[in-house]
């Protein structure tokens, strides 16, 4: 998933150098809402983790 999103983001980076304005806001917002889903899963992954006794890694 933070592949997905950094490759969107790259993707939004060369639309913004090129001059596609709406093309680029909509690839980086979709950037941005795989970049908040892995954050959500990566918290929700530590805090099983935690408590099921194992340390995060």
């Amino acid at each position: 998933m933070l592949q997905a999103a950094i490759v969107l983001f790259i993707l939004a980076l060369v639309a913004a150098a090129l001059g596609f304005g709406g093309i680029a806001g909509g690839i980086a917002g979709i950037a941005q809402f795989c970049f908040y889903v892995f954050i959500v899963l990566f918290l929700v992954s530590v805090v099983m983790s935690a408590l099921k006794g194992r340390t995060p890694v």
